[in-house]
């Protein structure tokens, strides 16, 4: 079975909407389940259960549904059932069923369930097994289960990460941990989908079609996949079977998309990923999150905390039940399993932690570290990466990356939101001495005006020297030409910054450069910079400072 849903404003039309639904699907002869409906500030959100191999005629459902409880027709075209026709939308409605069914399909996917083998599909192709031991098959030529080699199909340990910051870093993380085990490893990721080293594709592949492919590579032995808010909510998880998940933490980003208007509703979202766990998995929580701490006292499911406070009340009666534990005490990362405990380390000697300044990658650093050992990987091998994971640019490019040089500090990093801009900003000002601030700053289009300006606030903060505002050309995301920039603008200057203080740009790349025309020495420079192509020019631009020996105060090279 699988979830179709949609969203709308009228409570008499959700009723009507939902009636509809139930009539249809039992005149259809599916099989009987709840219609689920859950109210938010937009409206509701409605969903319901569908065979698997009737997805499109589901969507027709669906749309039929509305367009009956509105009394209007506004979506009919030919090939699609009329809104205020009953009959001839269910005559329309039973052709797409009977054009749509697969019963090859659903006899293989009955097969698997009785192997206790995971299954992967999506519009054009059934996979059963993961990674190494898995094999795909294009829906059109399914084969009989009969004639499968059975003996030869198998799951990889696969974790899902997810959260509000840190996503992509504790990925990162994971996947140098298992490499360092012996196994080849691949990962989905906001930066793209990565086989044993090697980019497979570039964008963001946070959601079930970055999982999908990665899980689909025959030379994979482990997986890690960066599970979204936007992909859970738009298409559910890639898979039911994990052995080992996290949320990072719970903050404010993306209210008023898909139902989504609180933290409480985020939350909930994420802990989607818990659901995936198989009866011996591992859900990995934040006991820094009051929420997460809060939501955990109705899971059922294994679970290990971090902390940055390894003395925190829920930690140590974690570990007197027995639990598992990561967290700092008295400057070391300590693992414990109950009243056994391991030090990982001087948190200041992992170069992650920035020298300990960088809080948030201490976190991480503990998540990675619980995910790891959920999945058995060696201690010793969980404190040699540690250890080094960090000194090379490469490890963990565009999160926390620094340059030195021209007698200015630089740091790049992904910070999207208020709270992982105000950790990066926290670093930058233990970087600084007598110098000043600058910072380039810009924000999705899909935010709401109030997360908006409360970006700006935040930045605000730190009373930056400077700051520029950007256009982000990739997510401008349904809003006017420069009205995110202007937005942030107006609100630092009804924070009190001055107007010379706030020049706009109309990309990333030339916002980095005029930071660093700006820049004098022992100045420090933010820049977050989220673009995938923008990355990759502000990097070779770092890079070519650095090699040209080029001093803060001088012209910029027009070349560069």
């Amino acid at each position: 079975m699988e979830v179709v849903g949609a969203s709308i404003a009228s409570a008499e039309i959700v009723a009507a909407w939902r009636q509809n639904i139930e009539t249809m699907r039992k005149l259809l002869g599916w099989p009987d389940a709840p219609v689920h409906m859950r109210p938010h500030h937009g409206g509701a959100a409605l969903a319901f259960a569908a065979p698997i191999d009737q997805l499109y005629t589901a969507t027709e459902v669906n749309e039929w549904a509305w367009m009956a409880a509105r009394g209007r027709a506004e979506l009919f075209a030919p090939g699609h059932p009329h809104g205020t026709d009953p009959e001839s939308a269910l005559q329309m409605l039973r052709r797409h069923s009977a054009a749509e069914r697969l019963p090859d399909l659903f006899a293989l996917m009955q097969a698997a369930n009785e192997r206790d083998l995971p299954v992967l599909l999506d519009e054009d192709c059934l996979s059963i097994g993961t990674g190494s031991g898995g094999r795909s098959w294009p829906l059109a030529t399914l084969p009989h289960p009969d004639s499968v080699s059975w003996s030869a199909l198998h799951r990889i340990p696969t974790s899902l990460v997810t959260g509000s910051n840190g996503k992509t870093t504790t990925v990162r993380l994971l996947a140098a941990m298992l490499s360092a085990h012996g196994l080849r490893c691949g990962f989905s990721c906001t930066d793209g989908v990565f086989i044993d080293g090697r980019m497979l594709e570039t964008g963001d592949y946070s959601g079930p079609s970055g999982a999908r492919s990665v899980l689909r590579q025959p030379e994979v032995e482990a997986a890690i996949l960066e599970t979204a808010r936007g992909g859970l909510l738009r298409r559910g998880l890639a898979i039911d079977h994990a052995d080992a998940a996290i949320v990072t933490n719970i903050s404010d980003d993306h209210f008023g998309e898909y139902g989504i208007d609180d933290l409480g509703g985020l939350a909930d979202a994420k802990l989607i990923v818990a659901r995936a766990l198989h009866s011996r998995g591992t859900l990995v929580l934040n006991a820094d999150d009051a929420l997460l701490r809060k939501r955990a006292e109705k899971l059922v499911c294994r679970i290990a905390w971090f902390s940055l406070d390894d003395d925190d009340v829920l930690m140590r009666g974690h570990r007197a039940n027995g639990g598992t534990t990561c967290g700092v005490r008295e400057g070391q990362l300590w693992l414990s399993h109950g009243d056994v405990r391991t030090s990982l380390g001087a948190v200041v000697a992992m170069p992650l932690s920035a020298f300990g300044h960088a809080t948030y990658n201490i976190s991480n650093l503990a998540g990675a570290a619980l995910l790891a050992d959920a999945l058995g990987i060696t201690t010793a091998t969980i404190v040699d990466v540690l250890s080094r994971f960090g000194l090379g640019r490469d490890d963990n490019p565009g999160r926390l990356e620094q340059w030195k040089f021209g007698g200015i500090s630089v740091l790049m990093d992904y910070a999207h939101n208020p709270e992982g801009l105000h950790g990066l900003l926290s670093i930058a000002r233990s970087l600084g001495g007598k110098g000043r601030l600058g910072l380039i700053l810009g924000q999705a289009g899909n935010r709401g005006d109030a997360e908006i300006r409360a970006l700006a606030a935040m930045a605000a903060t730190f009373t930056p020297d400077l700051v520029v505002l950007k256009e982000m050309h990739g997510y401008i995301r349904g809003r006017g030409e420069a009205e995110v920039a202007t937005l942030l603008r107006e609100e630092l200057l009804a924070l009190g910054m001055p107007p010379m203080a706030l020049p706009m740009q109309p990309g990333e790349l030339k916002a980095a450069r005029e930071a660093l025309a700006w820049a004098r020495p022992d100045d420090v420079l933010v820049l977050p910079v989220h673009e995938m192509s923008a990355k990759k020019d502000v990097r070779a631009l770092l890079d070519s400072l650095e090699k040209s020996h080029w001093q803060a105060g001088q012209a910029l090279p027009d070349s560069l």
